[in-house]
């Protein structure tokens, strides 16, 4: 009876704590596994409860085990580090204090084991370390500095684009979260710092961190905080929760946060406090989420890279901005403000004939808008100052097809410069093909001068090819 009790009450205790609790008997047979336990090393419950130890942890050396070691030899640890593959074959390292369980006369009858997650706090440390040696730059550790953007400066006047805006302006009078969906190249930051600098929130800080840029171990840090003492090398610093408090996080690409994050940071919503890597103070905060995906959140779901409650949690108020093929009639406006953007100074604005809007307006812009950003500055760069854009000086991405890696004229993968740049390596050397040769025709051509033309031709090195007679 009284076996049944401390049975029932450990594991109470399991639903209760963080940590997890493993329990065999004097067989070696697992007689309590908790669901902490069972998330820690990635099992079931019923695959390891009633099952002898051995059979279920095989890679486990039993020398290593300290659960079986109490069981054996009546040999209590405390906060022991143990690091070993789950079931998965992840590697994960855990804190564990294991303690036989005795009869009065001093008989071994179980052993209890109880552990604490802290890969996390391991790999921190190691990227701390790594950090400190100059290993990684210290550039990716930061958030984004943040230009400011309001709604003015999204452009378009297609309705498609109006009815999400019209959602994303109602946002500005509330305090929850909001979940942007859109392809890349869209503006989806562009949208979330409008939201914040619409808000009341506006006085107070706008941050934003891309998930995908950073390591598991580094961005619950960036996160979070961390403490000194925590880890090796660590130090009392506020984490983005933190310095955000009163204003805007924005979240992007939260699909690329590993999934083990995706909880914690679920728990944080929840209860509106944080707790820095490897600290035990429990700071308060208040700050609105702004989460960005660009791939379907429902696909992303499925295939188990966003968490179904998370996406719920932040999906409270939903924008999608629509792709650029899908509001082709924003084109034109966007063409203008673009040449009027990147016009040189003290020149005049240049001007888009017929011919070359036409052909903007037959693309399908997979890098979206800001692929027809690029374009159009490529375009810019190729005339002198009182010229007209043609149809002949707008180059798209599909006219590259002789490029040696497919992806290189992926404007939404490249930098503006390098973009600009292929571009006009792969315009010179065609004309010039095309006029065996010959640069005054080919800078006639290009409507180009021809100190111009020459001046190109040295700078990328091109080659002109051998007139033919």
């Amino acid at each position: 009876m009284k076996a049944k009790f401390y049975e029932r009450l450990i594991r109470q205790i399991g639903l209760v704590v963080d940590e997890g609790i493993h329990v065999v008997d004097s067989d070696g047979k697992t007689i309590i596994y908790t669901q902490n336990m069972a998330a820690l090393e990635k099992t079931k419950c019923e695959d390891v409860i009633g099952k002898p130890f051995r059979e279920v942890f095989s890679d486990i050396p039993e020398e290593d085990s300290t659960l079986l070691r109490a069981l054996k030899r009546g040999e209590p640890t405390h906060n022991k580090q143990q690091t070993y593959q789950n079931q998965y074959g992840k590697e994960i390292t855990t804190l564990n204090s294991t303690v036989p369980i005795l009869e009065n006369d001093g008989t071994v009858v179980a052993a209890l084991e109880i552990a604490k997650d802290i890969t996390n706090i391991k790999e921190l440390s190691n990227t701390v370390l790594e950090l400190q040696r100059g290993h990684i730059p210290e550039h990716k550790a930061q958030p984004l500095r943040i230009k400011h953007y309001s709604f003015e400066d999204i452009i378009g006047e297609s309705d498609i684009l109006k009815e999400q805006l019209q959602i994303a302006m109602r946002a500005t009078a509330t305090d929850a979260s909001v979940f942007i969906y859109g392809e890349t190249g869209t503006g989806k930051e562009l949208m979330a710092q409008s939201i914040h600098f619409g808000s009341d929130r506006s006085i107070k800080p706008f941050l934003a961190q891309n998930c995908a840029a950073l390591p598991e171990s580094l961005l619950e840090g960036i996160l979070f905080g961390t403490a000194k003492g925590g880890f090796t090398g660590a130090v009392d610093r506020a984490g983005l929760f933190e310095q955000a408090n009163g204003g805007t996080l924005l979240l992007d690409e939260i699909s690329a946060m590993p999934y083990e994050l995706q909880s914690k940071l679920l728990r944080v919503l929840q209860e509106c406090y944080i707790r820095r890597v490897g600290g035990s103070k429990d700071i308060p905060i208040d700050v609105r989420i702004i989460a960005t995906v660009n791939e379907d959140p429902l696909e992303l779901i499925k295939a188990g890279r966003l968490r179904k409650d998370l996406y719920y949690r932040l999906n409270i108020i939903n924008i999608t901005i629509p792709p650029l093929r899908e509001r082709k009639s924003d084109i034109p406006v966007l063409v203008e403000h673009f040449v009027e953007k990147h016009s040189k100074k003290g020149v005049g604005k240049m001007q888009v004939d017929d011919s070359a809007m036409r052909k903007l307006m037959e693309y399908s812009y997979p890098g979206n808008i800001r692929e027809l950003e690029n374009i159009v500055f490529s375009s810019i760069s190729l005339v002198n100052d009182d010229e007209i854009i043609t149809d002949k000086l707008i180059r798209l991405p599909m006219e590259f097809s002789d490029l040696t890696v497919k992806n290189e004229y992926d404007s939404s993968k490249m930098s503006m410069s390098d973009y600009i740049d292929a571009i006009e390596q792969k315009i010179i050397r065609d004309k010039l093909l095309e006029f065996n040769g010959n640069i005054s025709k080919a800078a006639d051509d290009l409507q180009l001068k021809r100190q111009t033309l020459q001046h190109k031709i040295k700078k990328f090195d091109i080659k002109p090819p051998k007139k033919l007679h």
